[in-house]
């Protein structure tokens, strides 16, 4: 067994008397000093969304990226309305198209270059077809860093083209972004409508009385 002498049973009573000292002659952090608030990478408003549509009847035509912001609006009068976001990308387009008896359904989705010039989408072009009870269905993404791929602004530049059956189902998987600036007024005017309130419209761009790819009829549409 060890045997603790007298000389360091003194040492280490001196070296707690020391180390007691340095606590206590120690400076206090200066805790008075505030670090400036942190930066604000993006102070405006950036939404993903699914949005649906229903195809009240066949449809073989283009969607522009003003079409894809018209979707939703706000009620500025009666008849006019101005676009909640300014900026679009498209993430994924789905497409569910119904066949009838003895009749195939087909349905496509191809993104395109619309009118500028230089600038492309990938232009492939998604398609199925369905003969049996299952319906045809479309799962289409843009390329990474093609146009669609990217924000846009509001214009009448084709984001894609699309083609499906009467009763079909589309959803559209969207990025949307504000920027500071006015808002946009959308392409048609609405009747009735409430200053104030969020109103949804067609896919195609057109007024929801006369358009083919509907927003689910539950919401304020205009």
């Amino acid at each position: 067994m060890k045997v603790e002498t007298q000389t360091n049973m003194s040492n280490r009573k001196k070296g707690m008397r020391k180390g007691t000292a340095l606590r206590q002659n120690r400076q206090p952090r200066n805790r008075s000093m505030i670090s400036h608030p942190p930066p604000i990478g993006d102070y405006l408003i950036t939404h993903k969304v699914k949005l649906r549509f229903l195809a009240t009847n066949a449809f073989n035509g283009t969607v522009t990226y003003q079409n894809l912001l018209d979707t939703i609006c706000i009620a500025t009068s009666a008849t006019a309305l101005s676009d909640l976001f300014h900026q679009v990308k498209i993430r994924k387009i789905e497409v569910w198209s119904i066949a009838q008896v003895g009749t195939p359904a087909s349905c496509s989705v191809q993104f395109n270059n619309g009118n500028i010039t230089g600038l492309f989408g990938d232009a492939k072009f998604h398609t199925d077809t369905s003969m049996g009870i299952e319906p045809a269905y479309v799962s289409a993404k843009p390329s990474p860093n093609s146009l669609p791929d990217l924000f846009q602004v509001s214009s009448g530049s084709t984001a894609f083209t699309i083609e499906c059956t009467a009763g079909s189902v589309i959803d559209v998987s969207l990025t949307l972004k504000q920027r500071n600036a006015a808002q946009i007024t959308a392409g048609n005017v609405g009747v009735g409508l409430t200053a104030g309130t969020l109103y949804f419209r067609g896919l195609d761009g057109i007024a929801i009385a006369t358009s083919d790819l509907l927003p689910p009829s539950n919401l304020s549409v205009a």
